[in-house]
C-alpha cells in the first residue's frame, strides 16, 4: 500500500536546505519520491508502504532540521 505524508520540518530556509532533507529522506527504505519545500516548511515524502515517523524524524535530524510533524 504506497503512501504520500506531508511533514512541517522547521530550520529550512533555502534550496540547499531542501536538498538536504531530500537527500536524508530518499535513503529511507521504500521512498520513492520527496518534495521539501522551505518556503512552506513542508516536506511531502511518498513511499511504497507508511513510514514510521520516528525514521522521518531521524533522518530529518540527519540532515539538522527538525521534524514537528505531520502537516495540519
Amino acid at each position: 500500500m504506497s503512501s504520500t505524508v506531508t511533514y512541517t520540518v522547521t530550520g529550512m530556509s533555502c534550496g540547499h536546505c531542501e536538498k538536504s532533507v531530500s537527500a536524508e529522506l530518499s535513503a529511507l527504505q521504500g521512498v520513492t519520491e520527496v518534495a521539501a519545500d522551505a518556503k512552506a516548511g513542508t516536506v511531502t515524502v511518498s513511499s511504497e508502504h507508511p513510514l514510521d515517523v520516528a525514521d522521518v524524524r531521524a533522518a530529518v535530524d540527519e540532515a539538522g532540521y527538525e521534524l514537528v510533524g505531520p502537516a495540519a
